[in-house]
């Protein structure tokens, strides 16, 4: 099945008794992003099924937004630093 992308919402579900939160996606790249964390932590990471997973608690985050001026900081930096963006597949 197809979802456009206003259809493919993640909702993370966590309280403050329990370490782990849940993660329900159908967003493709949060799913592999995901699935290769499974896959290398799978003491620490489980993919529940096709679109549902658990963490720690601690691999979810909200940050402060990046200023337009620390967004070029750090592009700047990455590019000294010879840092390249990957390349999507054709």
């Amino acid at each position: 099945m197809n979802l456009s992308k206003l259809e493919q919402e993640t909702i993370l579900l966590y309280n403050q008794a329990e370490p782990t939160a849940d993660v329900y996606t159908h967003d493709p790249k949060l799913i592999e992003k995901l699935t290769r964390l499974a896959e290398k932590y799978p003491d620490q990471i489980l993919r529940r099924d096709e679109h549902r997973f658990t963490v720690p608690k601690r691999c979810v985050s909200v940050r402060e937004p990046y200023s337009e001026e620390r967004r070029k900081a750090a592009s700047d930096r990455a590019k000294i630093a010879g840092y390249m963006p990957p390349r999507a597949n054709p």
